[in-house]
């Protein structure tokens, strides 16, 4: 019984070490869970069984499954219950996904340590007094600690990479519009996109090829091209390689990247280069004023009438600093001037990475320009957003990014982040599994 006994050794590991480590918030009903894997079992038995029969899976709690409580792991949605399931969640299903419950994060995603959630901070399975990264903390920890085979997580500067690469594991964010955001409590709709979070390339690639193409319920959704699994696997010849120049001050991260980035390409015959993108600096800059304004127009809805509790008077600090931001940004007397200005600079930034891709096939640099800081350590805001200094560019110029874990420092997982240009999953995909 495949299905059935992975599930009872997921179960059990949860059972014993979730209390520490805070990755799952909410389990779906355990007969519910036997029922359905034996179902899955069946089907496996009759060849009758979709692509993820056999693989558990955990979900981002800003990701809506019916009838469980989609909280964004924050007080104002605590007793919510989704009427319905997020396209993503559909798909899942139809290929036999066995959806075992809702993972932690930061609060409506707001945070990059996972240290925001009304419902403690998670910890990680690595290194248990140190942060997971975030947003998607409880999805990253959740894979990492072999609670589950993949996890879906949100990514909007980085919530699905900086985790990724903190906790070891592989982490991937998909083209702008390339997978349905319907059922997707969104921290910034012109930034966000779902994508996987796997403990190997091949089932990080195998979720992506089931959950991504056209949706007519998301009207920014694309149909993009499909992904060829067996190419995955394939080793990419004549690639030419831009390594960033960006200057960072754990020189012993850069060294990692880029000595294993020498290796692997001198392996493969790949041509590198480094290479400087002009704007890159702007790049917090210009994410900041967007996701304030568009969290604080978004959570409008959150006005203790219909949806849970008034959000103003039930959130985090993080969460009102951001809403806060936003109120003064949108204020009349600027006019929209802050928010247009970001916007330009969103274009300014999307076509130099355009230009580059002329030349280059993929970009390669560190995931996070540190290493992951202890759990309740006082660092200042500033720093806090700096983290996603390398990740945040991938959001703004709409491309597809991964991060494979690739050495460690201090016994601390380092992970290398790949670019490449949108549309072009097949390809990052296959780079990855080349430094997997």
């Amino acid at each position: 019984m495949v299905t059935l006994n992975h599930l009872k050794e997921c179960l059990e590991k949860i059972k014993k070490e979730n209390k520490e480590i805070n990755a799952i918030i909410e389990l779906r009903n355990e007969k519910d869970l036997i029922k359905e894997a034996e179902e899955i079992d069946k089907k496996i038995k009759e060849k009758k069984a979709g692509l993820l029969a056999g693989k558990i899976i955990c979900i981002k709690a800003n990701i809506c499954i019916e009838g469980m409580h989609t909280s964004c792991a924050s007080k104002v949605l605590e007793n919510y219950i989704s009427p319905y399931d997020a396209t993503v969640i559909k798909k899942i299903k139809k290929e036999d996904g066995l959806i075992i419950g809702y993972c932690n994060q930061d609060e409506f995603a707001c945070g990059g340590s996972g240290e925001t959630s009304a419902f403690g901070p998670t910890k990680n399975p690595v290194n248990k007094t140190l942060i997971p990264g975030g947003s998607s903390s409880g999805s990253a920890a959740a894979v990492a600690a072999g609670f589950c085979d993949i996890a879906l997580g949100s990514d909007t500067g980085g919530s699905i990479r900086n985790p990724a690469s903190f906790c070891g594991i592989v982490g991937i964010k998909p083209t702008y519009g390339s997978v349905s955001r319907y059922g997707l409590i969104d921290l910034s709709m012109s930034l966000d996109q779902i994508g996987p979070l796997a403990k190997n390339v091949s089932d990080a690639a195998l979720m992506l090829s089931i959950i991504n193409g056209k949706d007519s319920l998301d009207s920014i959704s694309e149909e993009s091209k499909k992904i060829n699994l067996e190419k995955i696997n394939q080793t990419p010849k004549k690639l030419k390689v831009g390594i960033l120049d960006f200057e960072i001050k754990d020189k012993r991260i850069s060294e990692l990247i880029e000595n294993k980035t020498k290796e692997i390409s001198k392996k493969n015959n790949w041509e590198i280069e480094k290479i400087k993108i002009e704007n890159l600096d702007l790049a917090v800059e210009t994410y900041y004023p967007l996701v304030y304004v568009e969290i604080f127009s978004g959570t409008r809805k959150f006005d203790g009438r219909k949806y849970g509790e008034e959000i103003e008077n039930s959130a985090g600090p993080e969460v009102l600093r951001r809403i806060l931001g936003g109120s003064e940004i949108t204020k009349s007397e600027y006019g929209g001037r802050y928010y247009n200005k970001a916007l330009k600079a969103k274009e300014l930034i999307k076509e130099e990475f355009k230009e580059v891709f002329k030349k280059f096939d993929c970009i390669i640099c560190p995931a996070v320009p540190r290493l992951p800081w202890k759990i309740g350590e006082k660092i200042s805001v500033e720093e806090g957003y700096a983290a996603d200094v390398l990740t945040i560019p991938a959001n703004l110029a709409e491309i597809c990014a991964g991060v494979v874990p690739v050495g460690k420092i201090e016994e601390i997982p380092v992970g290398i982040q790949i670019m490449c240009n949108k549309f072009e999953e097949e390809k990052l995909l296959s780079i990855c599994k080349s430094f997997e």
